[in-house]
């Protein structure tokens, strides 16, 4: 009698528990999940990737008198004009962003530093074409070789900086093309570090390439630092160093980048320019004077700068919401930044569209997605970004579970 009426009561309680759970889980699926459309523009950050797709409506491109040529944003990486841009060609001394952007990184990683003293080979030295004059034994800071690159476009510095980051220029050749690779810059091929090309059969690269290069090397801002420089100085002032790219003298907004000039090559450019917080690389490739090339990048950027502009929304927290047999109740959610490029008319009729999942389930890891943002223009999607879990949230276990029912049910 008393085995039976145990038996009862065990099997009571479990039928209680299993219809407070039935109740539980019903009252938190049920909960609304608020969803909105927000047409505010937020303003610029720190750039992030995003999911923009391409929906640009069609204006007018400008009209170059030369063999390649390309318009890129370089926040988002799109890109917004494009004539041969696929085209391998002679660069000249426009080689010299992969032979920077790989210096860069070795600052970054901290393989040598800004005032390591570098030696100078005799082989540096012999280079020639544009020049500081380095002589075989000559020590100079890494920085001044830097300065030397960027503004004066110098074979002889650049040749130094190949060898005190790889031991010879070879090396730092092979390491270039392997970066190229990993950029995307798929058909670019480097012989040497300078641009040189009497002596190569193959030393090239497309317009694209130097555009995917250049954006890589100016998220290293110390760059920018050296090419918006007109003027400069090395050996405690008795080397003057001239900026060869005369667009930092009068073009407004300019940034830098980088020239380069041969014969094969004729007049190329890679020029960064930055207005109203939005970014643009024009390259020019094969132009048949300084001036030709230099009106050409002027006429690319000011049509960009005419009829584009950045669209941001910042990064910010958005609603909690409700999270089903977790530890906590709700879950703390956020966004990244959104970038996308648009025509100038099209940046104030942005809609956004906010949902999230219809329920969170446990265990859950941070920055699990929970939501989508969908970005629009005239009910046309031009792209999507995640709203992320701020925080882990770990899984109720079975005592923790039964314990939050029986409150539920009491209070209920």
């Amino acid at each position: 009698m008393k085995k039976t009426r145990r038996c009862l009561y065990v099997f009571a309680i479990m039928l209680l528990i299993c219809s407070i759970f039935t109740v539980y889980t019903a009252a938190v699926t049920a909960i609304p999940v608020d969803t909105d459309v927000d047409q505010e523009v937020e303003g610029e950050d720190i750039p992030k990737d995003d999911e923009s797709t391409d929906t640009i409506a069609q204006i007018t491109p400008p009209e170059l008198s030369v063999p390649s040529a390309l318009l890129m944003e370089a926040t988002t990486g799109k890109v917004l004009f494009s004539k041969d841009a696929e085209t391998a060609l002679p660069p000249a001394s426009v080689t010299k962003i992969m032979t920077l952007l790989l210096v860069m990184e070795g600052l970054q990683s901290g393989l040598v530093k800004l005032d390591d003293m570098v030696p100078i080979s005799s082989y540096a030295s012999s280079m020639g074409g544009s020049q500081v004059f380095l002589a075989e034994g000559e020590q100079m800071t890494l920085e001044d070789l830097l300065k030397c690159t960027v503004i004066a476009s110098a074979n002889d510095a650049a040749v130094a900086l190949s060898e005190c980051i790889s031991g010879s220029e070879d090396a730092f050749v092979a390491k270039m093309n392997q970066r190229a690779l990993e950029l995307g810059a798929t058909t670019a091929h480097f012989e040497n570090v300078t641009g040189l090309d009497d002596d190569t059969t193959n030393h090239v690269m497309s317009a694209m390439d130097i555009a995917l290069i250049s954006r890589e090397l100016i998220k290293h801002k110390k760059i920018l630092e050296y090419s918006s420089v007109w003027m400069d100085s090395i050996r405690n002032g008795e080397f003057t160093l001239t900026n060869t790219n005369r667009l930092i003298r009068y073009y407004d907004g300019a940034t830098g980048l980088k020239t380069g000039s041969t014969a094969k090559a004729k007049f190329c450019i890679t020029a960064t320019a930055e207005r109203n917080g939005m970014p643009l690389i024009a390259v020019i490739m094969g132009a048949e004077s300084r001036d030709a090339r230099n009106a050409a990048a002027k006429t690319l950027l000011d049509w960009g700068y005419a009829n584009y502009g950045l669209y941001a929304d910042l990064g910010k927290d958005y609603d909690t919401v409700p999270v089903l047999c977790g530890k906590k109740d709700t879950l703390a959610t956020y966004a990244n930044t959104f970038y996308t490029v648009l025509p100038k008319a099209e940046i104030s009729s942005v809609e956004k569209q906010i949902s999230y999942v219809e329920s969170v389930s446990t265990p859950l890891s941070e920055g699990a997605e929970v939501g989508t943002i969908t970005y629009l223009v005239s009910g046309e999607v031009i792209g999507t970004m995640p709203i992320l879990a701020s925080e882990s949230v770990e899984k109720l276990g079975f005592w923790g579970l039964v314990g939050r029912m029986m409150k539920i049910f009491l209070l209920s």
